[in-house]
């Protein structure tokens, strides 16, 4: 069977962006990231700010991270 390999991180939320997508700045990174929110978060309208701290889903091919959890 083949697994995914998770790999979570937490970051900051610098700048709102259209369509629920942001720029995230990952904990022991300098360069911010985009990021989007998860169909979960939309679904249940969780509202995320600037400067919220979140929980990042990071893609394994270094595109775009998913915005799971708002701590």
């Amino acid at each position: 069977m083949n697994q995914k390999q998770e790999q979570k991180s937490n970051g900051t939320i610098v700048e709102a962006l259209p369509n629920a997508m942001f720029r995230v700045v990952l904990d022991g990174a300098e360069s911010p990231m985009i990021a989007y929110l998860s169909g979960k978060m939309r679904k249940f309208k969780i509202k995320v700010l600037i400067g919220d701290k979140v929980e990042v889903l990071l893609d394994p091919y270094g595109g775009k991270g998913r915005i799971t959890r708002r701590m």
